[in-house]
């Protein structure tokens, strides 16, 4: 059973304060899963964490992350800003992008960040936008087909907007050393949320065995490979982990299988787990403030799917606790709503509960990446505040929610908000 990293003592303390909805963070559990990363990994000489910064946009959580020695994955013109801010330099900061705007490609270059190419056609791209290849570069692989673990697929990657094919990857190889590049590097994403601890392994494998390859047509030894995501949590509440020094061994093994008898033994490994990392160590926060009676029982909640899309936009799982009746019978069946004008926007369905009563807090599980950061306006929502629960107990807010001035801020160039 999920337990919450917070006592409903500590939330209601918080809520004198800050107001439901709000987004909490538990600093401990994100610094024993990166420490727990990190060891798993120890074996590669060369390897870091590059946190998606897509996952939990925050540069209070990004320093914390940072102390531990990892560096960010950005996405966007602001995911790299934000990551300068916070002090992350040059190759600390990973650049994975597609459709990319020019801008973007020309501050990645500013920060001297390593590029991931997505497409064949963005080596021109970003020669053309930037001036010239930098002598460190990536490019993402996508092997099309399905990708399997033993006999289960877990990806289908021809399906996938992301990456180059085989052919093109090569190609592109040839031409980026021509260009001037002397440090290359591979990078994929076949499979999401993956608690399968033989997922990086069978990855690993896939890549390293191209890299053999890329070698032996190319010329060209990788310097670092990418294992990027994937690798999940459990949402439901008695579902396996992943064990993460499982699979660092298996990573390792296969490491020590293909790439150390073909000389390439001192290649780097890199990851990118924002939600193995973050996802566990977060929850949305909310207050019970309506119920209904009709076909179902509701209970309606002043969040909502502005705050945490994923429920509705994929029924995804998110485990809930009846702050204060963890032990109580769960012999009430609800629907447990937002207040959106839409129907999918609930937080659970036909979810059997403790009874909930007005004034309840409930604590949604597992929103601690690609949560707040999925976050919109629809209706015009607001959205809410994070803090951040320091291992000492004390808390920090480390981003205020929004208020209808900083709604209406973009509407100041029209004459109804001068």
């Amino acid at each position: 059973m999920k337990k919450p990293f917070a006592t409903k003592e500590q939330l209601e303390k918080i809520a004198e304060i800050y107001p439901t909805p709000f987004h909490i963070y538990d600093e401990k559990g994100i610094r024993e899963r990166a420490r727990a990363l990190n060891a798993a990994f120890a074996w590669n000489k060369g390897f870091r964490e590059y946190f998606a910064v897509k996952a939990t946009p925050n540069p209070v959580i990004l320093d914390i992350l940072k102390q531990e020695g990892c560096g960010v994955d950005c996405s966007s013109l602001t995911e790299l800003m934000m990551s300068d801010r916070v002090g992350f330099k040059g190759e600390e900061i990973m650049f994975s992008s597609n459709a990319t705007p020019a801008e973007d490609f020309v501050e990645a270059r500013r920060l001297g960040a390593i590029i991931n190419l997505d497409d064949f056609t963005h080596i021109d791209f970003l020669e053309k936008v930037t001036g010239s290849i930098p002598e460190t570069i990536c490019c993402r692989y996508n092997p099309g087909g399905d990708f399997r673990i033993s006999t289960q697929i877990m990806g289908s990657p021809s399906e996938a907007k992301y990456g180059m094919t085989d052919e093109q990857i090569l190609e592109a190889y040839r031409i980026l050393k021509k260009k001037g590049a002397k440090r290359f590097g591979i990078h994929a994403f076949l499979s999401s949320n993956n608690t399968n601890n033989e997922y990086y392994p069978t990855l690993a494998g896939v890549l390293f065995r191209l890299a053999v390859r890329i070698k032996k047509e190319t010329g060209v030894s990788l310097s670092f490979i990418n294992l990027s995501g994937g690798v999940g949590i459990p949402y439901l509440p008695d579902a396996e982990p992943a064990d993460i020094a499982v699979i660092g061994e298996g990573v390792r093994r296969v490491y020590e299988e293909i790439l150390v008898p073909e000389g390439l033994g001192n290649i780097s490994l890199f990851t990118e787990l924002g939600r193995w990392m973050l996802g566990p160590n977060g929850m949305l926060v909310t207050r019970a403030i309506h119920e209904k009676h009709i076909y179902k029982e509701y209970i309606g909640c002043d969040a909502c799917a502005a705050n945490l899309m994923r429920p509705a936009i994929y029924g995804a799982y998110h485990h809930i606790t009846v702050m204060g009746k963890e032990d109580a019978p769960c012999d009430h069946m609800y629907d447990v709503t937002g207040g959106l004008c839409e129907n999918n926007d609930k937080f659970a369905v036909d979810r059997m509960l403790p009874k909930i009563d007005i004034g309840d807090l409930l604590a949604i599980h597992d929103a601690g990446a690609h949560g707040f950061s999925m976050g919109y306006n629809y209706n015009g929502k607001l959205r809410s505040a994070e803090i951040l629960l320091h291992e000492d107990g004390s808390t920090e807010l480390i981003r205020r929610a929004e208020t209808p001035d900083d709604y209406f801020a973009t509407l100041r160039v029209t004459k109804f908000f001068e």
